[in-house]
């Protein structure tokens, strides 16, 4: 039991290794992180920043389903994940064919650029279903809080490590929204849009096929 931060101290070294570990994961480039960025530069701030917060709170979704011990149950229902995947392959190759769409225009479409087609709230539910229908996220978490939390751990210390990410999640998902919003990054993505649109779509596809395929 964790009462104070004095008890928490000798597991920090741990707990680190936990949260170098997730950093290193959000920052590398993927299908959430380019979502965002494409969001951002192609639709503005604001659509970027909702978007990057549904791709959050799908991540402390899974970490908190680790940090609970519900993987045990997914993992028992292998039809369960088998869907999942599924699910999250389709999801992703729809995302690939609309970014492909996108890069064989020869102007930008205006909705592109005010942001207006969508919904602060379907924003939000992309982000959230880009992360929630990848089960692979399930077996990050998991080796991210079993690297943290040693065998004379108290259970709390896996939700110091989930409550810990969570906040870096922010950290770098909403740095990544903020950043590639910018003027100069909107002027970027309007010179090379061809060419970042069909970046989006391969990598998309890639990660789709990955999924219907892995077993």
């Amino acid at each position: 039991m964790i009462n104070s931060f004095n008890d928490l101290l000798p597991f920090l070294p741990a707990i680190s290794v936990s949260y170098i570990a997730y950093l290193v994961a959000t920052i590398s480039p993927g299908p959430a992180n380019l979502a965002i960025m494409a969001t951002s530069m192609r639709e503005g701030r604001r659509p970027g920043i909702l978007l990057a917060a549904g791709v959050v709170m799908g991540s402390l979704t899974w970490g908190i389903l680790a940090a609970v011990g519900l993987s045990t149950f997914l993992f028992s229902y292998a039809w369960l994940m088998t869907a999942m995947r599924i699910a999250g392959g389709l999801y992703l190759l729809w995302l690939a064919y609309k970014s492909f769409r996108s890069c064989l225009r020869s102007q930008e479409p205006k909705a592109l650029k005010t942001g207006k087609d969508k919904t602060g709230l379907q924003y939000f539910l992309l982000g959230l279903g880009i992360h929630l229908t990848n089960p692979k996220s399930i077996f990050a978490w998991l080796s991210i809080i079993a690297v943290g939390v040693t065998p004379e751990a108290p259970a709390e210390i896996s939700f110091v490590i989930v409550g810990g990410c969570w906040l870096l999640g922010i950290g770098v998902f909403g740095g990544y929204a903020l950043a590639f919003s910018t003027q100069k990054m909107i002027t970027l993505y309007g010179s090379f849009r061809r060419w970042i649109e069909g970046t989006a779509s391969v990598i998309f596809g890639l990660a789709g096929f990955k999924l219907l395929t892995m077993r």
